[in-house]
């Protein structure tokens, strides 16, 4: 049964903050939407803001990660993020308020015709959005 495992590791500036062994996870790249198997290829790509699947024989886990990048090699899958989150510990009275202001931001920045708060008012919503849908599990 080994031989169809891998373990992931989630790593954040705060520390490790996923460590299961899994039988698939599912991410989202830069360049679409990955699966990553036992025995998969080494592989290093950069992530987008999404929530990572990881595949458990009693169902999945998701985590929110906001960005970083995954490394697989020797059947290991290392996921380092600037930010990331299990569903427990989602605030999600601090993620819709997020949402909001993120929301009001974008309006603003339609307003005044501002590209550069306009961008970062996008990536705001799209961790809270993440962040929202992952406490929903």
């Amino acid at each position: 049964m080994a031989d169809h495992k891998f373990n992931v590791t989630i790593v954040t500036p705060d520390g490790t903050i996923y460590d299961k062994d899994t039988t698939m996870i599912i991410l989202k790249t830069q360049n679409g939407e990955m699966g990553i198997l036992p025995n998969h290829i080494p592989v290093v790509a950069s992530l987008q803001i999404d929530a990572v699947r990881v595949q458990l024989e009693d169902g999945e886990d998701k985590i929110a990660v906001n960005g970083g990048f995954v490394e697989f090699s020797d059947n290991a899958a290392s996921i380092v993020a600037d930010s990331a989150e299990i569903p427990e510990k989602i605030d999600v009275t601090r993620a819709q308020s997020a949402k909001t202001r993120a929301e009001q931001h974008i309006q603003h920045a339609h307003e005044v015709h501002d590209k550069d708060e306009l961008a970062r008012a996008e990536v705001a919503l799209k961790r809270a959005i993440n962040r929202l849908s992952v406490s929903q599990k």
